[in-house]
This record gives structure tokens, sequence and C-alpha cells, in this order.
């Protein structure tokens, strides 16, 4: 079960960032590529513990698109991407976000109250994006089915779950100068 995920995880180079011990992984970066394999095996994954009964798969640019998109041409389920930049649409929703690395404005198209997401992203650490992108759908009455991430580090669910939203983690990891270190894998202590 997820084993591909798994093996790359632990293989996964480190490189320190002040005094951030970063993973340089191709799900989270797109670094070195994105093995097609990798891509559908977590798909699979997801196919066996998500509610897809949605209008829309979303996920945020860019990382969360190369799952999101295999994942929309299995179900046919329609892909919406928060986007990094505005396009000045009717109805264009805005909404700030911080994470531990950066802060910025994400817009949300194409979105309207009562449409069901199945959210999906590709890292969850600080719950910095999330926690913003789920404040936002609320606010706008966009009902959120499932919250999905490949990777959790860290303690970003803890802000998801005071909001209602329990997020499911396929691989929840810890890392250190000396590499990934695997803490929980969905469906071993059940999905968190």
């Amino acid at each position: 079960m997820l084993e591909r995920l798994i093996d790359s995880l632990v293989k996964a180079p480190i490189v320190k960032r002040g005094e951030y011990n970063y993973f340089i992984h191709p799900i989270s970066d797109g670094v070195p590529s994105i093995d097609p394999r990798l891509v559908e095996e977590i798909v699979d994954h997801i196919l066996k513990i998500a509610d897809t009964r949605v209008d829309y798969i979303l996920t945020v640019e860019a990382m969360g698109i190369p799952v999101g998109s295999v994942l929309s041409l299995k179900t046919g389920i329609p892909l919406s991407i928060v986007r990094k930049r505005p396009y000045f649409l009717k109805g264009e929703v805005e909404l700030s976000q911080s994470t531990g690395y950066s802060k910025g404005k994400l817009y949300i198209n194409g979105l309207k109250k009562g449409d069901r997401v199945l959210l999906v992203d590709d890292v969850v650490s600080t719950g910095g994006t999330l926690l913003g992108l789920i404040k936002a759908l609320k606010a706008m009455e966009v009902e959120i089915s499932d919250v999905i991430s490949v990777i959790g580090r860290g303690r970003g669910t803890d802000g998801l779950k005071e909001l209602g939203v329990e997020p499911k983690i396929l691989v929840t990891i810890d890392v250190s100068a000396q590499g990934v270190e695997i803490k929980d894998v969905c469906g071993q202590k059940g999905c968190i």
C-alpha cells in the first residue's frame, strides 16, 4: 500500500533552508521528475478513501495539479484550480494565504454556493494554505466533501480540525537532517 510513495519519500534529498530541513520530492516540488506510476498509485489510493460524489475536484496551483489532473481523468469529475494570480472573472474570490515559506493571495474562480468539492493538496505542513482556502469556501457556501493531502508534516492539520474539517493524509512524515521518517500511512492507523 503506497509503496512507491513511501520509497520515494524515504529516498528524498534533504536541504537546509535556514533552520528548516526541507525535503525535495516530485509530488511536492516536481523535482527531479514526476513518475506517472507514482501519481497513479496515489490517485488509486485516494479513490479508495475519498467521497467522490462531487461537482469538482479542487486543488491549489501548482503542485496539486498533477494529482488533481489524474484524479479528474480517472473519475470524469471536472478539475478546478485555485490560482496564484487574478483573472478578474465575475465571481472571483480572493483569499490570503500564509505558509511557513510565503504569504500571498489566491484566487477561486468558477465555484458557487451549493457546489460540492473534493479538495486535494500535495502537502500540508503549516496548514496555512488549506486554512485560508477552507475559510473562503465556507464563506462562499461551497460544500467540502473531503480534504485529502498526499503528504502530511508538522501540525498543519490542527487548525483545519478547529474548522470542523478532518483531512485525510496519505503519508505522515517527519523530516530531519538525516532524512524523511515515515510516521503513519493512511490505512495503517487510519487516515489522520
